[in-house]
């Protein structure tokens, strides 16, 4: 909301005949000797009735007042928004309409709630005003009884302050914390909610005055309910004991795993620490085993794209990358191919760091730097374990390219991951690295780049008309006919999101002679790109178009998740 074209609500108010000038000045002499805003200053010397005041201020910001009846039966996104957050900034979420969040609220000219809002729900909002007792009561009746279940854990735990500072206590206090009923049922309750909305990660990260609870749903960071920062130390403990940490080494990073079962579901939650400025930061990735394991047909490729990978995952020998940044899906990708071939008749090893999944039936390997058992070391003695597959999480170096290779060469099938952006900058990466291009020519069958976009809501899809500015940035021209775009307007079941959901894009890159020679040539990779796409490659954004068209997913999404640099 831009006030610099507006007066100041006191001028305003005097212009207007609302106030006199000897009332607004005993109002500003109040205000700023308490800390006071104007308008609850106007209310304690009864100068004003709160109800006037705010009606005022919504005509002075030319913005719609909402009266204590006009609050809608149910709120938008009672899964996203805290209602302790929204107690401390005095708002409340009325509707979502075209994609923008209605929220009244008692102080429209604090910028806090506006910004956090856009920047933690992707969504535009549009202010009223509101009086503060009206905004509290529509929250008190939302949630009952003014409290979730976390709240309620919450106070149950108390007021004092332990573990308010983690560096203060001992092992034995840090320990008795940590299996204190209501912080084991506080920690259960994070993860729980977590695991109903769908997230992937839960972060936990403490700053100097407070404590921030974030879900990862669909690929994006959204805040949770937050625990006080008074229990930060309880918190972290907890979760540390679970995943079978040392709760007595707070300066280095630590790894864990916890696994727990929940509605009939067995879950296996991978834990992070690391010591920041004050205290530990904690993520738990939450892997779900059912959610994991996908058969390559529901994975979101193009009938053309699956037919091309399942013929390289079929080969006897030779070697498949999947690329990608992280959190692009390729371990699922990898998974799913393994689960294809996957046999009585054939031995598959992994090594992985770390494994995320037990695959039935699969020999998987988790590194261990520590004891030198990495990468490269663990796939030398693989090799000597007369398999028949082999997957290696990733490859990051010469030393474990070069094994990788020669155990494709010696006719094992080997599937692996890499860093790049696209599929032709492989070859590229792996020629960089070091490795001979003859080498390269003679294994390599294919590689996979991949990105994971959201799927358009199916509770709230509408059609739209195309912002021909957004197609040009695609690199289409015109939208044929037929297409049918569309888009989510927001509603509960996608927390307004407008989406709900994940799939792939794809482009796939399957080797031939030309290709190879190529990369004999050590052809520069934008070259390589060129002739792929001439000979019939299908590129990222090109799937991500045909996403768009069965209305799968928005062209936002797509210009998410790929770059124009190495996109055009």
């Amino acid at each position: 909301m831009d006030l610099r074209h507006l007066p100041s609500f006191g001028q305003w108010l005097t212009a207007t005949g609302l106030l006199s000038e000897a009332e607004l000045a005993r109002a500003e002499s109040h205000s700023q000797s308490t800390g006071e805003r104007l308008a609850d200053a106007l209310v304690r010397l009864g100068l004003s009735s709160a109800e006037e005041v705010a009606k005022a201020l919504a005509r002075h910001l030319e913005i719609a007042y909402v009266g204590r009846d006009e609050f809608p039966t149910s709120p938008p996104f009672l899964q996203r928004l805290s209602p302790q957050y929204m107690r401390q900034y005095r708002f409340c979420p009325l509707a979502v309409e075209d994609g923008v969040l209605v929220v009244a609220c008692a102080d429209p000219t604090d910028p806090t709630v506006v910004d956090e809002l856009r920047s933690t729900l992707g969504l535009e909002v549009r202010l009223a005003v509101a009086m503060e007792t009206s905004i509290l009561e529509a929250i008190e009746r939302y949630f009952g009884a003014g409290s979730t279940a976390v709240q309620k854990v919450i106070e149950t735990i108390g007021d004092d302050d332990r573990g308010a500072e983690a560096g203060g206590e001992d092992l034995t206090s840090l320990r008795d914390m940590a299996f204190d009923a209501p912080v084991v049922r506080l920690v259960n309750l994070l993860i729980e909610n977590a695991i109903k909305a769908n997230a992937s990660d839960v972060h936990i990260e403490p700053y100097e005055d407070t404590l921030r609870v974030r879900y990862r749903i669909d690929g994006v960071l959204f805040d949770a309910e937050t625990p006080p920062t008074r229990l930060k130390a309880a918190i972290t403990s907890r979760i540390k004991i679970m995943a079978e940490l040392n709760i007595a080494e707070r300066r280095l990073p630590q790894d864990g795993r916890i696994r727990m079962g929940l509605e009939g579901k067995r879950l296996d939650i991978r834990v992070s620490t690391i010591p920041t400025l004050h205290g530990e930061s904690v993520v738990m990735r939450i892997l779900d085993r059912a959610a994991i394991l996908l058969p390559l047909d529901h994975l979101g490729f193009e009938e053309r794209t699956r037919r091309a990978v399942e013929h390289v995952v079929a080969m006897p020998h030779g070697m498949l990358l999947v690329t990608g940044p992280t959190g692009s899906g390729k371990t699922t990708t990898l998974y799913a191919a393994l689960d294809k071939i996957n046999s009585p008749g054939k031995k598959i090893i992994t090594i992985e760091d770390p494994v995320e999944y037990q695959l039935r039936g699969v020999n998987q390997i988790h590194v261990k730097p520590k004891i030198g058992l990495t990468f490269a070391a663990g796939l030398r003695h693989i090799v000597r374990q007369d398999p028949d597959v082999i997957m290696v999480g990733e490859i990051r170096d010469l030393e474990t390219a070069d094994i990788a290779i020669h155990a494709a060469l010696t006719g094992h099938q080997v599937f692996s991951t890499l860093h790049t952006n696209d599929a032709p900058g492989a070859l590229t990466r792996l020629l960089d690295m070091g490795v001979e291009p003859y080498l390269v020519s003679s294994v390599l069958e294919g590689v996979l780049a991949q990105r994971l976009v959201r799927l358009v809501c199916a509770g709230c899809r509408k059609p739209y008309e195309p912002d021909l500015g957004e197609f040009r940035a695609l690199g289409i021209d015109r939208v044929p006919p037929g297409a049918r775009l569309s888009r989510g307007a927001g509603c509960d079941d996608c927390r307004g999101t407008g989406y709900r959901g994940r799939t792939g894009i794809y482009e796939f890159m399957g080797m031939n002679d030309e290709l190879r020679g190529l990369a004999l040539r050590k052809t520069p990779a934008h070259e390589i790109r060129q002739w792929a796409v001439a000979a019939g490659m299908t590129t990222l954004r090109q799937d991500g178009w045909h996403k768009c068209r069965l209305g799968l997913t928005t062209v936002e999404e797509v210009l998410r998740v790929t770059h124009q640099d190495w996109e055009a």
